[in-house]
C-alpha cells in the first residue's frame, strides 16, 4: 500500500511569488489571532468557530492555539490534547464537534479563557 506520487506542475516565478505572499499573510493572520487569545481580546471558543470559516485560522494546530494561552507550554498543551484525546498534529479543521466542545469545555473550566 504505497503512497502515489502526485507530479505538481512546476510554478512561474509570478504564481510562486503569489503563493508565498499568500502563506506569509496567512500566518500573520494566524499570529495576530494567536496574540489576541494572549491579551485576552478573543477566547478559543471563537477561535475555534472563527476557523469554521476562514482558512488561515482552520490550518492553525491545536497546540499552537494552547500554547497561545498564558501558562501553557508545549509540554502542558500536549497533556491536555492526550486528556480530551485530541492528536498532537490536529489542526483547528481537523477537530470534531464532541473533541472542540471538550477542548473549549476544559480552557473555560481551566484556564478561564
Amino acid at each position: 500500500m504505497g503512497r502515489k506520487s502526485v507530479a505538481l506542475k512546476a510554478l512561474s516565478a509570478q504564481e510562486r511569488s503569489d503563493a508565498l505572499a499568500k502563506a506569509a499573510q496567512a500566518r500573520a493572520h494566524r499570529a495576530q489571532a494567536k496574540e489576541r487569545l494572549r491579551k485576552g481580546e478573543l477566547g478559543i471558543a471563537e477561535l475555534i468557530d472563527r476557523a469554521a470559516g476562514d482558512e488561515a485560522l482552520a490550518r492553525m494546530r491545536v497546540a499552537e492555539l494552547l500554547e497561545a494561552v498564558p501558562g501553557i507550554g508545549p509540554v502542558r498543551a500536549t497533556a491536555i490534547m492526550e486528556q480530551i484525546g485530541i492528536a498532537a498534529s490536529r489542526r483547528l479543521r481537523g477537530l470534531g464537534v464532541h473533541q472542540s466542545r471538550a477542548l473549549i469545555d476544559f480552557m473555560e473550566d481551566k484556564h478561564g479563557v
